[in-house]
């Protein structure tokens, strides 16, 4: 399948040729059923030519092209309505009835804040276009309404507020909020680019709209991505400060499959400056080696590492409900665990040649012994809640 994607240097349709790209190049084999051969990548900035022969040689045809930031209103028209005109007549130049996508906007719908939106004209004019193309010649036409978008390769101070919040609290730059509770509907770029797929496929979503809520309809005249996010500005505003803390506390926020949160995490991290990819752990060291808290979660415990010199024994404790996995990752060792009722006993004999997890059972006191002369042994630890120190839950005795 040839593809032309317009607007190739915008925010999605960096992310869809890259995707596209993947598949054509067999590194994403999430697609098995689509087979992606030229891609022809135009922008405002490329030559002509680009555009002639996509639209001569396309399968499908992605219009991304658009004006988002004009220096003046009378652009939107220029730049959203007019292109169209001269995409759909290069594609009547050469014949070409393939299927065309329309990137537009639930401001198109020109209801409640967005009923004087110059932007919002400028896309429903370019709607009415698609949609008479598609009369005039049998095409079949695919209209995007699309809410406000978010995700990697975004444009600070541009047309997206939490790439603006992303840049500003990775790079500590102050952030505006006049509307904590301003509720907003959000798209994440990957669910657009998956929909965008499934459009290539003849899957796409249809629905109709009702002001600008879509209504999922397999016969609707629009299309729509069918996973939409709905949150405040100040929840939003919350969950970047506390990615932003998570290299101070190493406590990472809840980040469900899926969630809102999640996507917004991958988006925050993607404006990191690279300065900041990094940072430091606090070790807690002694002359039986070290003992380093990594990260901490809010509802599944906490990950260390734990470095014990030649010879060096450590433990020697146990825990009423505390159950940890030990994960030996290089060195040699012994793990000895004891029944601290019945005195029962376990051993393993552990080494990184041969990576394995050993759970660390309530009620039985255990101990780590590096039985190595000259390296030391380094373990893996996860327990299954965070460290309290006001309830250590921590008893020792020997094994």
């Amino acid at each position: 399948m040839n593809i032309l994607v317009t607007g190739s240097k915008g925010f999605v349709g960096k992310n869809l040729i890259q995707t596209l790209k993947n598949i054509r190049d067999g590194k994403d084999n999430s697609y098995p059923a689509l087979s992606v051969n030229d891609i022809y990548e135009y922008d405002i900035d490329i030559s002509q030519s680009v555009l002639e022969e996509g639209c001569q040689k396309a399968d499908f045809v992605f219009n991304l092209a658009g004006v988002n930031r004009p220096k003046d209103n009378s652009e939107f028209m220029e730049g959203n309505f007019g292109f169209a005109s001269t995409l759909l007549d290069t594609l009547k130049k050469y014949n070409n009835k393939c299927p065309v996508m329309l990137s537009s906007s639930i401001q198109a719908s020109l209801v409640g804040r967005y009923a004087e939106s110059d932007y919002g004209k400028s896309k429903l004019a370019g709607e009415e276009l698609f949609f008479q193309y598609g009369k005039e010649t049998g095409a079949k036409v695919l209209i995007y309404r699309f809410q406000n978008l978010f995700g990697k390769w975004s444009k600070p101070n541009y047309n997206t507020v939490i790439a603006t919040f992303c840049y500003n609290i990775a790079h500590d730059l102050p952030i505006q909020v006049n509307d904590p509770k301003a509720e907003l509907e959000l798209v994440y770029i990957d669910d657009l680019v998956n929909e965008m797929i499934a459009a290539l496929l003849g899957m796409e979503h249809h629905c109709e709209f009702e002001d600008t809520k879509p209504i999922f309809n397999n016969l609707g005249k629009y299309c729509c991505v069918p996973t939409i996010h709905h949150t405040t500005l100040g929840e939003i505003v919350d969950l970047l400060h506390s990615f932003k803390a998570q290299s101070k506390t190493f406590v990472l926020p809840q980040i469900p499959p899926n969630s809102f949160a999640k996507k917004l995490y991958s988006t925050y991290l993607s404006f990191l400056p690279k300065e900041k990819a990094i940072y430091d752990c606090k070790m807690n060291c002694d002359n039986r080696g070290s003992f380093t808290e990594l990260i901490r979660t809010l509802s599944n415990g906490q990950f260390s590492v734990n470095i014990s010199k030649p010879g060096i024994l450590k433990g020697q404790h146990w825990h009423n409900s505390k159950w940890e996995i030990f994960i030996v990752v290089s060195g040699h060792g012994l793990i000895r665990e004891r029944n601290i009722q019945t005195g029962e006993t376990v051993e393993f004999e552990v080494s990184g040649d041969k990576i394995q997890a050993i759970y660390i059972l309530p009620g039985w006191t255990h101990n780590i012994i590096n039985l190595s002369t000259t390296e030391d042994l380094v373990t893996f630890m996860w327990v299954n809640e965070q460290f309290d120190p006001n309830k250590l839950d921590t008893y020792r005795e020997d094994v």
